[in-house]
């Protein structure tokens, strides 16, 4: 066994595929950094190493990451087929139960869609194992991006290395359901936390200082100066003195110093040092690399409150810019891959992003209340929208009419 292979036989088996790409796959070198970074991160200049997991310690990363992806994976999705009259008609197969219900024997449609854009979010990119019957796709089973990536073999076909039990598999690209989030056009997507480690590892640096300041009692490291030299058994006596006053449950306690001893405050004090402005401009930074505002994940910029309408636009901009492109990769991704050849033309998956505005009820009762006073939705179609049941006499299309002759009342 090589030296490689006693090296990934020891570690968890979620890191093991970037060692075996380093010792099977040949192009590959050990001096080829994206292969280990996903064992040990990318160091920052702060002098942190950025990884999955220490970035996910950060607030608002878990924010960002979270907010994004249970929104997506609260969206109601369907699968539709488009009639020659410009119509739709919703489509009940296995394929749109697969989707929109049980994706596999395990989770839930919102459970799988929530995992699958967590993985875009941090990783570039979502990967999930297919598997087809004789009346098609059946099973779509989560393969954990960290230890699942793409290449091509000799011939130029594009393949997946993953590590299934502690074992490493090569899949070809049809037993694959790949969305790639932003990128250059390539196999993969770009991942926002490799990209971004300087400003997470800044970050997390500013975390860990203040942990070990409030860890200190606020009390700033200085130095302690007497007009006598010491004795060795002196020295352990003053040590196990000012032990006894440090940490968050002795701040405020009042030190006495004996035998002409001074204390001289050696650091800047919190203020000074502009701690808080610092970590608030982390949370700023990291939310430009997620594409969140910073108001979604509950940090409200200067002189800048959490509600009014300028909230409400930044909600909708977030909508159009950050949740609809990411919405659009994954349908047109299922229309590609999924969605069987000959009938790609006709047949689509769509979120319906009117599911949105369940979280404003004035704005979904406007919406609605616009399309049947203009004779686009019937009411009982509106009613569908609100789950309220059908009632007779409302399929007909209505229209508002400013002046009509009494007797046309009714």
């Amino acid at each position: 066994m090589s030296l490689i292979e006693r090296l990934a036989s020891a570690l968890p088996a979620r890191v093991r595929s970037a060692v075996y790409d380093v010792e099977k796959e040949k192009r590959l070198t050990l001096t080829d950094g994206s292969a280990w970074s996903q064992l040990f991160g990318k160091g920052a200049a702060s002098g942190k190493r950025v990884t999955l997991d220490s970035a996910m310690q950060l607030s608002a990363v878990w924010a960002c990451i979270r907010q994004t992806a249970m929104v997506i994976s609260s969206l109601p999705m369907g699968v539709y087929e488009k009639r020659a009259d410009g119509s739709r008609e919703t489509i009940s197969d296995r394929l749109a139960e697969v989707l929109t219900v049980s994706p596999n024997a395990d989770q839930t449609a919102m459970e799988y869609w929530e995992g699958q854009i967590a993985w875009m979010m941090t990783n570039g990119n979502s990967y999930a194992e297919r598997t087809d019957s004789r009346l098609g796709l059946s099973d779509l089973r989560i393969l954990p991006a960290n230890i699942t990536s793409p290449f091509r073999n000799a011939d130029g076909d594009l393949m997946y290395r993953t590590v299934d039990r502690g074992k490493q598999e090569v899949l070809p690209r049809e037993k694959v359901f790949h969305v790639r989030g932003f990128g250059f056009g390539g196999d993969m997507g770009l991942s926002a936390i490799s990209f971004g480690v300087q400003t997470m590892g800044t970050a997390l640096a500013a975390e860990e200082s203040a942990g070990k300041l409030f860890g200190n009692g606020m009390q700033i490291s200085g130095l302690l100066k007497s007009n006598q030299v010491l004795k060795p058994e002196q020295r352990v006596q003053i040590r196990e003195m000012l032990q006894a006053y440090s940490g968050s449950e002795a701040a405020w306690k009042v030190m006495m110093l004996e035998a002409g001893f001074d204390f001289e405050q050696l650091s800047l004090n919190p203020e000074d040092a502009q701690m808080l402005e610092t970590r608030r401009f982390s949370i700023e930074d990291i939310c430009r690399w997620f594409g969140t505002p910073p108001i979604v994940i509950g940090h409200a910029g200067d002189g800048q409150t959490m509600w009014g309408s300028g909230v409400e636009q930044i909600m909708i901009a977030w909508m159009n810019t950050g949740l609809n492109p990411l919405l659009r990769r994954i349908e047109g991704r299922i229309r590609k891959d999924i969605i069987p050849p000959g009938s790609r033309v006709k047949r689509y998956a769509e979120f319906n992003r009117e599911g949105i505005l369940q979280m404003d009820s004035k704005a979904k009762a406007d919406f609605l209340t616009r399309l049947v006073s203009n004779g686009i939705m019937s009411r009982n179609e509106a009613r569908e929208k609100l789950n309220l049941p059908r009632r007779d006499g409302a399929d007909d299309l209505t229209a508002q009419t400013a002046m009509a002759p009494v007797q046309d009342l009714g």
